[in-house]
């Protein structure tokens, strides 16, 4: 996949067949649009395109917007990467891009930087200053310009309509296998094994503690998870236990990520660690001691391991 980023004076105007969007998570419904911009170029012999943002436009328009990604920049990339897609496009999103109108965006950006023959629009997707104009308004336009615009149906799964927004409900909810579903790969994120207080080594189950690489992805609902975990430097992946939460057996008031890696004991500290969800097991709750902690947390272990059946390295 050829990335080309659209600063001023740049342009690529080779005739294509294109797609626009932010692609958060380039999740199944994503990829279902995709593949269909992929396909349409192949028949007609044109360069198949995606084109996307820097950044997610509410950051640029809204200071104190904190988005909840499912992917980073680079992530996102990657997984574009693993589409097909012959070149992806990305837009600097500024406050001076937003003020342009669906079609000056088309006539400006599309047809005359990069050479935009056929759009193909996600059957949600709405762009231009206040996302004022919709679907029949890209219709005429692009008639006016030489663009032939078209629309793409949901992806459904299950009668839902897979989306960013859906997936993000998924894991504010600890519906961790609806999410995985939707994603089309099991959701993750990447963090810094830092320094915690210990906790989990005075109990018997010593833990990681986790700092998220990225402050603006998303942490799934506080809770217990099974999660397979891989360290840097290593291919394996290796079967873990999760804690997000507070601690509050010891009444803790910050948000914590803790993981407990099965059948190992090795020195970690300052490595990068990247964690991927296969199942809540439980939500976060106070125990009325140590040892009922202790207990619970001999049981969330047998529950992993029955969850990833009995082939964990001693």
């Amino acid at each position: 996949m050829k990335v080309i980023t659209l600063n001023e004076g740049i342009a690529d105007k080779t005739p294509c067949v294109a797609t626009i969007g932010f692609f958060d998570g380039v999740h199944r419904g994503h990829r279902f649009l995709i593949n269909r911009v992929v396909k349409e170029a192949e028949h007609r012999e044109l360069q198949s395109t995606v084109i996307t943002f820097d950044q997610h436009p509410r950051q640029v328009l809204g200071s104190d917007f904190q988005p909840q990604l499912l992917s980073t920049y680079d992530e996102k990339m990657l997984l574009l990467s693993k589409t097909g897609v012959e070149r992806c496009v990305v837009l600097p999103f500024s406050k001076q891009m937003s003020l342009l109108s669906a079609r000056d965006f088309m006539e400006k950006i599309l047809k005359e930087q990069l050479g935009v023959e056929v759009l193909i629009i996600g059957y949600d997707n709405r762009f231009g200053h206040n996302r004022n104009e919709g679907f029949e308004d890209y219709v005429r336009y692009g008639r006016e310009m030489g663009i032939e615009v078209t629309n793409a149906a949901s992806f459904l799964l299950h009668g839902i309509s897979v989306s960013s927004s859906v997936i993000r409900s998924f894991l504010q909810e600890g519906e961790i296998e609806m999410a995985e579903n939707c994603l089309g790969y099991p959701y993750f994120f990447t963090g810094k094994v830092v320094k915690g207080f210990n906790i989990g080594h005075s109990l018997g189950f010593p833990t990681a503690n986790i700092k998220p690489e990225s402050t603006l992805k998303m942490i799934p609902s506080p809770g217990v998870y099974a999660v397979k975990v891989r360290i840097e430097g290593t291919v394996e992946l290796k079967h873990a236990m999760m804690n997000i939460g507070t601690r509050p057996t010891f009444n803790g008031t910050e948000l914590s990520m803790e993981v407990h890696i099965l059948n190992f004991n090795e020195d970690i500290y300052g490595k990068m660690i990247s964690i991927a969800f296969v199942h809540k097991l439980r939500n976060e709750r106070p125990f009325p001691s140590k040892e009922a902690l202790v207990e619970q947390l001999q049981k969330d272990a047998q529950i992993v391991e029955e969850q990833f059946g009995k082939d964990i390295e001693e």
